[in-house]
């Protein structure tokens, strides 16, 4: 199927491609780009940053001081 620009109803276009349709645009009667359903470049990448960062071991100790501020004095304190 080729479909003029100045015709195009890009939704139509979309489902006609989604169902397998080949659809070409083009302008003047002139073919310029294929519709295509997208497919991923590739699969992702995880990991990227291993090795660029560390993370101290006492990442997940409470801060005393953090904990007051969020929940205010603790009953040893209180005198």
């Amino acid at each position: 199927m080729i479909v003029n620009v100045s015709e195009a109803k890009l939704s139509k276009l979309i489902d006609l491609v989604f169902h397998g349709e080949k659809v070409v645009i083009a302008k003047n009667n002139i073919p310029l780009v294929d519709l295509v359903i997208h497919k991923p470049n590739g699969r992702r990448k995880l990991g990227v940053i291993a090795g660029e960062i560390e993370i101290s071991e006492g990442i997940f100790k409470e801060d005393e001081e953090i904990n007051q501020l969020f929940y205010g004095q603790n009953d040893k304190n209180l005198s």
